[in-house]
């Protein structure tokens, strides 16, 4: 067994998408930044590296038996056993994983650059460790409004990923009203030149036209109808308030 010292984390806690476990130039200094004392490290097939950056599925039995309280966090001076913890990579991407006692990968983090170097380094000529995992590989992952796929968010910074993933929230839930009305209103808002088009369209029609111009890509127009549409919703409100707070990386 493989193992790091002296490792810099950032968790990112319940994430299925790995574009929401931010890389290290995207940290910020209110982050909850943890420093692993030893955690083990494990080369694996691709295969299951993306099924464990991007899913909150079941790991592997025999992964989290051989990692079986084997890291250590520092924490306040003192050296704390974690149970299934570990840093797991396929050669190109690398991830760690605390599944804090349960047996899937609950809080995830990338490393820095330095740390991510000397993986590589030292599982470059490393045995790939193969595990039996149930998860079926013609199966594709199913992506919605409320977990979009990569190609939604790629490019996006960690701001404008956050801020689209709220912008979707409250389209969804606008979906869920069926007011044709207030549809075509916010189309409006955010096509000012469509209004007369949409205003004998059905509810369905106007909302699908809506998600579908704005699901790709972010811009001033995506987040004026963000900041619009969360106002008066006050845990929207509180969200968008989050993010708009000045960030220090």
């Amino acid at each position: 067994m493989l193992y790091l010292h002296d490792v810099w984390v950032n968790w990112f806690e319940g994430e299925e998408n790995g574009y929401n476990v931010c890389h290290f130039y995207e940290w910020r200094k209110d982050d909850s930044v943890e420093l692993l004392d030893q955690v083990p490290l494990v080369k694996v097939e691709s295969a299951l590296f993306h099924y464990i950056e991007n899913e909150l599925m079941e790991l592997p039995a025999k992964l989290l038996e051989e990692v079986y309280q084997k890291a250590y966090v520092r924490k306040n001076h003192e050296r704390l056993q974690l149970d299934y913890c570990f840093v797991v990579s396929d050669g190109k991407g690398i991830l760690a994983v605390d599944s804090i006692g349960y047996n899937i990968p609950i809080r995830k983090s990338r490393l820095i650059p330095r740390q991510e170097q000397m993986v590589y380094e030292m599982i470059e000529n490393a045995e790939v460790h193969r595990y039996d995992f149930s998860y079926p590989q013609d199966v594709k992952k199913e992506h919605h409004i409320l977990s979009p796929s990569p190609y939604m968010m790629s490019g996006l910074t960690r701001k404008e990923r956050q801020l689209k993933q709220l912008l979707f929230m409250a389209l969804d839930q606008l979906h869920t009203t069926k007011n044709a009305a207030e549809i075509r209103y916010w189309y409006t808002e955010w096509d000012p030149a469509s209004y007369q088009n949409v205003q004998d369209l059905e509810f369905e029609e106007v909302w699908n036209r809506l998600f579908e111009e704005a699901k790709y890509g972010w811009s001033d127009k995506h987040e004026q109808l963000c900041e619009r549409l969360v106002k008066g919703q006050p845990f929207f409100e509180k969200l968008w308030e989050l993010e708009k707070e000045p960030k220090v990386n």
